[in-house]
């Protein structure tokens, strides 16, 4: 594991502020919105000038019931094969449910979920684990996430549950100090706590992000500036280990290239503080040595589908209106019900940004009414689409009020529901205008 130093996650938005920054050593880049054969041109150039560049995968699901899915794990081998990157990182989370475990619906989170801190749950993440790792050319390093809700009945601290699942898979972890402080307010979960359970050599490298509190929760949103609460947990962090690299995250609610240079360096002078108070010297690097894991043990049908149910259970009451379950915060999860309903419409607005256009104000009320009823199933594509097909056969609503509207959802969905890109040849042009002119008859 080299040392990764201080660095920042790479988006499309500000891709020539982070290139114009001086003293990155290394950027996060997300995994899925990478082609390895068509790279951004700006990480391109920073590859070229020596700066470390680590996919950041989002959608593997480790924390889920089912085992990892070879096609994700090959498209997350090769980003990091195309960038030469030193190590991969994934999310401790769930993020679908159902399917043939369960012998239910298929549902997807568009969203990273909490695993239940239970016995059961980390013999099947140790396992997922183990099959990522056997799966990929590079190191993996594993990330807690926050959490809007909390398991009932947990048998092990989040520490623990860590310490644990680094000890039997010797996989590394990213440690995300704004998730720490985010499940502190938000479950009562001990920041210092946390740390002091955590197996320091095991840490590969380390987020911060910006959110914000809103009735007593707190949101992490990654668009909003990084809050002391959470440079003090990074101080607290650097003052027991040096951490091999620490980033900033910012995915949405871009500032200047000046405002987010800022934000580098109180997160420098964060980790510079800490190691002062540690007595060590700055630049000392924690140890990454890790002993050979113990002997695996396969998580057997039985304890997979105990966690499937429960998962799904939990999802079914989150994105698709069913009861509660037992134990859980009813209030929590209409929060959090809501927030991944919110982040499923501007997810959608991203990948087809022309459905804002054509309904204009309309486009959030009426997505947030079909999410209601309509759990995704298949990503944000098909989301996009099976919305616009679910308002074009309604008999309320934008496209059944509004002629214009409806001729151009309409126009619109024509041009993207078929399996390949459509042909430009003279003849299947002729062909679609006149299927056009016949559907608007």
């Amino acid at each position: 594991m080299r040392r990764l130093g201080t660095g920042i996650g790479w988006r499309p938005e500000i891709a020539d502020a982070v290139e114009r920054m001086p003293g990155i050593d290394w950027v996060e880049a997300v995994s899925e919105n990478l082609c390895p054969g068509h790279l951004p041109e700006s990480l391109l150039r920073l590859r070229e000038r020596g700066v470390t560049v680590v996919p950041h995968g989002v959608s593997l699901g480790l924390g889920g019931a089912e085992r990892p899915d070879a096609g994700r794990l090959a498209a997350l081998a090769d980003r990091a094969e195309a960038l030469g990157s030193p190590l991969v990182t994934e999310h401790i989370a769930f993020v679908r449910a159902g399917g043939a475990l369960t012998a239910s619906p298929h549902l997807e989170a568009g969203h990273l979920l909490p695993v239940p801190r239970t016995r059961d749950a980390l013999d099947v993440l140790c396992e997922n684990v183990r099959i990522a790792q056997d799966a990929l050319p590079v190191p993996l390093a594993v990330e807690n996430i926050a959490a809007l809700v909390a398991w009932p009945d947990e048998e092990l601290t989040e520490g623990q549950f860590l310490y644990e699942l680094a000890d039997r898979t010797g996989v590394r972890l990213l440690i995300d100090v704004a998730n720490l402080h985010t499940n502190h307010v938000n479950i009562g979960a001990d920041p210092a706590e946390a740390l002091g359970e955590l197996p320091l050599e095991a840490i590969a490298y380390v987020h911060v992000a910006g959110g914000f509190e809103r009735d007593g929760v707190w949101h992490d949103s990654h668009a909003h500036p990084v809050p002391r609460p959470v440079l003090d947990i990074l101080t607290d962090l650097a003052s027991r280990v040096a951490p091999p690299g620490v980033l900033l995250e910012r995915d949405e609610n871009f500032p200047g290239g000046g405002e987010l240079e800022a934000e580098v360096e109180a997160i420098r002078d964060a980790v510079a503080r800490g190691r002062a108070e540690s007595g060590g010297p700055a630049g000392r690097e924690a140890s990454v040595a890790r002993a050979a894991p113990p002997e695996a043990h396969a998580a057997d049908h039985a304890v997979r589908q105990r966690l499937g149910l429960a998962q799904t259970a939990l999802l079914s009451a989150l994105v698709a209106g069913a009861p509660a379950p037992e134990g859980f915060d009813r209030v929590r999860l209409g929060v959090q019900a809501r927030a991944l309903a919110g982040k499923r419409a501007d997810v959608v607005a991203k990948v087809a940004p022309e459905l804002p256009l054509i309904l204009g104000p309309a486009y959030r009320p009426a997505f947030l009414a079909y999410a209601r009823g309509c759990p995704m199933g298949a990503g944000y594509r098909r989301d996009a689409l099976d919305f616009a097909e679910r308002l074009l056969s309604a008999d309320a609503g934008p496209a059944a009020e509004d002629a214009g509207v409806r001729r151009e959802l309409r126009e619109w969905w024509l041009e993207r529901s078929g399996p390949v890109p459509r042909s430009r040849r003279p003849g299947m042009r002729w062909a679609r205008a006149t299927r056009r002119v016949l559907l608007r008859r």
